[in-house]
């Protein structure tokens, strides 16, 4: 990993200051000591690495402009996120304003209780000058609500303390726009893994918060993703990690970083003092470590492993590569298995948890539509862009990519007899593509390309896995679980209840009834020509609620093969429809281990296995 602890200022400098919290303002500067003599151009991110939909972040800035020795500079706008400057000698600065009311991982937001950025959303790109140090200083705000504020970041500083406001510096700006910022005044712990100190930071009003039990258990998925990758050293590629979590009412989600992640829960996720230590983990706390792990294990897969076309990131448009079921479904497989393997949760919790992706996946008609290779490419169109027909039509390389995971794990251990695994390929990739990403000059590091990736499958496990290549990643075939299971005394069983009537929908809701969020292809409600944002107000006369919803109820009255009348609203059009109901098709998983003796255990891939 690059070294960043120069003190000599660099030739780019920013400065960002939060100037209006009610307004939600960013005030933002770059100064550029040796512009362009032809007139320098200024760009900033369309997207952000690791979500992949062109987000178009420079509709955020409200104004703009350039000077130099205090007199005003011509800049004229080239395209919908760049901008040039006329020819100046000397130093040449740029003030824009940064709209920030967006919630969420990717973006940035701004208010009288915190601030948050990623540099993909804040810090133009200076052409040409990009692959040099980038020097950072952070203000604090003037508004009295900041007077408690501090800074989290894993940023190296320059001349501020740690937790402080004032100057940080980055090797260049890839690594700039990696490093998101918190401010506020937040919660704070450390602990340890492996020697690298990592940080859980917490913004948001969470009562009773237990940061000793969330150190405790962060430490030991920490601990048991670096011996994972490095089993003879212990030695994490970041010498320092930053867990930034913003906790409210009703969320979820992450966005990982090279030596940080920013993370948005429920704050009824996270552990409470107010119950005994010894209480089991709540099912939102299991969710919440899930992500947790999630996005750590992407510190190794997909930071540093990537695909060829993301070494560079062209920031500017889409990155096309089918192999996001790799990183996204291979990390997606692991997080949960790195829970079990850590002793945060039990074998039949894990079981129970793949069950309900396995559900996941067999719940849509998608799936036989759409590869998981076809989905990674497509992700900037389709997966981050879903509307309400996307079970009928796509599949999540996230969900169905970690099913591919566990079915190469399984073949790989049943014909090597348990002398080969999937962990032998990922730590491949990481001693050829990731160990070394970070250490040569800027953008130097290579990306492993589609061949490369199946070639090394074979390669490592010494076996020809073209077929499941052929059958899983490139074609829409289901992962033959019992099968792939067979061998290892694990056994799965589909409970779904055919007898249970069902119109085979999504439900929403909405205050004159029941909101069809979704239409399942094939269903009842599809055959009768019930739509996608359509309001059930009546089954048989009978009054539909959507809050709490009572169609289950309702329908549970009938058998399967009964025809009903529904009533429905169409936009502001009362419609009436007819409907044979079906049993229900949701996929029910159990997955369990059978009794001691059944199985074969030298080659078992109990998920607490390394």
């Amino acid at each position: 990993m690059k070294k960043t602890s120069q003190k000599k200022p660099s030739g780019v400098q920013y400065t960002i200051v939060p100037k209006d919290l009610a307004g939600h303002l960013f005030n933002v500067t770059v100064t550029v000591a040796a512009p362009n003599p032809e007139g320098q151009v200024f760009m900033l991110p369309a997207w952000i690495p690791g979500s992949y939909m062109i987000r178009e972040f420079a509709r955020n800035i409200v104004r703009i402009r350039a000077e130099a020795k205090d007199q005003a500079v011509e800049l004229v706008k080239l395209d919908k996120h760049t901008w040039r400057a006329a020819p100046v000698a000397g130093p040449l600065t740029l003030h824009y304003e940064v709209y920030a009311w967006d919630l969420s991982v990717r973006a940035a937001h701004l208010d009288q209780t915190h601030g948050f950025f990623n540099g993909t959303s804040v810090f133009l790109r200076v052409q040409g000058q990009d692959a040099g140090p980038q020097q950072v200083d952070i203000q604090r705000p003037g508004d009295p609500a900041a007077a408690d504020w501090r800074v989290a970041t894993s940023l190296p500083e320059l001349g501020a303390k740690r937790y402080g406001f004032g100057t940080y510096i980055a090797a260049d700006y890839d690594e700039l726009i990696d490093h998101p910022v918190e401010m506020g005044d937040f919660a704070l712990a450390s602990f340890k893994a492996h020697g690298i100190p990592h940080d859980i930071v917490v913004t948001g009003r969470v009562p009773n918060l237990d940061m000793e039990r969330l150190q405790q258990d962060l430490k030991a998925i920490c601990e048991t993703q670096i011996a994972f990758f490095e089993p003879k050293t212990k030695k994490a590629p970041m010498d320092r990690y930053v867990f930034l979590t913003m906790a409210v009412g009703d969320g979820y989600g992450g966005l990982e970083h090279r030596a940080s992640t920013a993370l948005i829960c429920a704050r009824n996720d996270l552990p409470t003092t107010a119950a005994p230590r010894t209480a089991e983990r709540s099912e939102g706390y299991i969710t919440f470590l899930g992500l947790c792990s999630h996005e750590y294990f992407h510190t190794w897969n997909v930071k540093r492993i990537k695909p060829a076309v993301f070494a560079p990131y062209d920031l500017q448009v889409e990155n096309y590569t089918p192999l996001l079921w790799l990183f996204e479904g291979f990390t997606s497989y692991y997080d949960d298995l790195m829970l079990v393997r850590s002793g945060i949760i039990s074998e039949a919790t894990y079981f129970k948890l793949l069950g309900k992706t396995v559900g996941a996946v067999w719940r849509g008609s998608g799936r036989t539509k759409q590869s998981i290779a076809e989905s990674s490419f497509d992700a900037w169109t389709k997966y981050y862009r879903q509307d309400e027909n996307a079970p009928n039509a796509i599949i999540s390389y996230y969900t169905k990519g970690s099913l591919v995971g566990l079915a190469f794990d399984l073949t790989i251990r049943a014909k090597t007899g348990g002398a080969k695994s999937l962990d032998d390929l990922m730590r491949a990739l990481w001693e050829r593509y990731g160990r070394d990403f970070y250490a040569g000059a800027s953008g130097s590091g290579r990306g492993v390309t589609e061949k490369e990736v199946e070639a090394l499958f074979d390669e490592v496990s010494g076996l020809r896995l073209k077929s499941l290549f052929d059958r899983h990643v490139r074609g829409t075939e289901d992962i033959p679980l019992a099968k792939l299971y067979a061998p290892f005394g694990v056994k799965t069983l589909d409970e779904r209840k055919n007898s249970k009537p069902s119109l085979n929908i999504a439900p929403g809701r909405d205050p004159l009834g029941l909101k069809l969020s979704q239409v399942h292809e094939g269903g009842a409600a599809h055959q009768a020509g019930l739509s996608a944002g359509d309001i059930v107000i009546a089954v048989d006369g009978l009054r539909v609620n959507g809050n709490p919803p009572n169609l289950e109820q309702l329908l549970a009255r009938y058998r399967v093969g009964d025809t009903v009348t529904i009533h429905a609203f169409r936009r502001d059009e009362l419609m009436q429809f007819e409907a044979t109901l079906q049993g229900c098709v949701a996929p029910v998983i159990t997955i369990g281990v059978a009794p001691a003796g059944t199985r074969r255990a030298a080659t078992m891939p109990r998920p607490s296995a390394s």
